[in-house]
């Protein structure tokens, strides 16, 4: 464990120890930024408007009190979508869209020699590859995040609206009401953090694949896992330590 967290460490530190000129990775990050942002939009905008529904359905469900006003119902998919729902779900379901596409790319490309190509002419092929993806995850991921989250109470509006649950203008109270700005600042960090992770550990997985076909999907299957405990763990750390 300790031998492959050195690794890990030493590997990031390869990527800014000789790095590319800022057109080339510029233009690199641009690319990797269509295929982990643009692409991912469906969805994450599925996954999100879907989550909200059945939030606002499951908590009006649950919430039988008179005595409580149906606005709380807007106001806890509010919070529930920005502090955990949109950060966590949504990078959940990128660490097994990306993740694996990261791991798998850079693995067959470990496998058949390309990476090794790039190191004899002289490039310093972590810094190529894998900078460019990290940027990029940085980037997309806190943008897909703000997209979650006004999919997500979009959706919970238009389910309670639909189900007769609740009415437009108490759930519009319910989102307006006790709104801590923090809150927004406290998931884009979340989303940071996560984005680093989700494409730091698939890049190292990746890059380090050995052997054949069999590996590659080994590596992919191990960054999504190794992705999700470490997004899981982060989440707390940053609840903790931020709120």
């Amino acid at each position: 464990m300790v031998k492959t967290f050195g690794s890990f460490l030493l590997f990031l530190q390869s990527m800014v120890s000789r790095g590319e000129r800022f057109k080339t990775l510029w233009n690199r990050t641009i690319d990797e930024a269509i295929l982990i942002g643009v692409d991912s939009v469906f969805i994450v905008s599925l996954v999100s408007a879907f989550i909200g529904a059945v939030t606002c359905v499951q908590i009006a469900y649950n919430l039988v009190n008179p005595l409580i006003p149906k606005a709380t119902i807007g106001y806890m998919v509010r919070e529930m979508t920005i502090l955990e729902l949109a950060p966590t779900i949504t990078s959940v379901v990128l660490a097994g869209k990306v993740g694996s596409s990261i791991a798998g790319g850079l693995g067959t490309m470990r496998i058949t020699e390309q990476i090794d190509a790039l190191e004899v002419m002289g490039i310093n092929s972590s810094s190529y590859l894998v900078l460019p993806r990290i940027l990029a995850s940085l980037l997309m991921f806190p943008l897909l995040v703000v997209l979650a989250m006004g999919l997500s109470i979009m959706g919970g509006y238009i389910a309670g609206t639909l189900s007769g649950s609740i009415s437009a203008q108490e759930y519009i109270e319910g989102i307006r009401q006790d709104f801590i700005p923090y809150n927004i600042v406290f998931a884009l960090i979340k989303s940071v953090v996560f984005a680093f992770l989700i494409s730091a550990i698939s890049s190292f997985k990746g890059f380090n694949t050995r052997g054949g076909a069999l590996e590659v999907g080994a590596a992919s299957t191990g960054a999504v896992t190794n992705s999700i405990i470490a997004i899981l763990i982060a989440d707390f750390v940053l609840a903790a330590v931020l709120l």
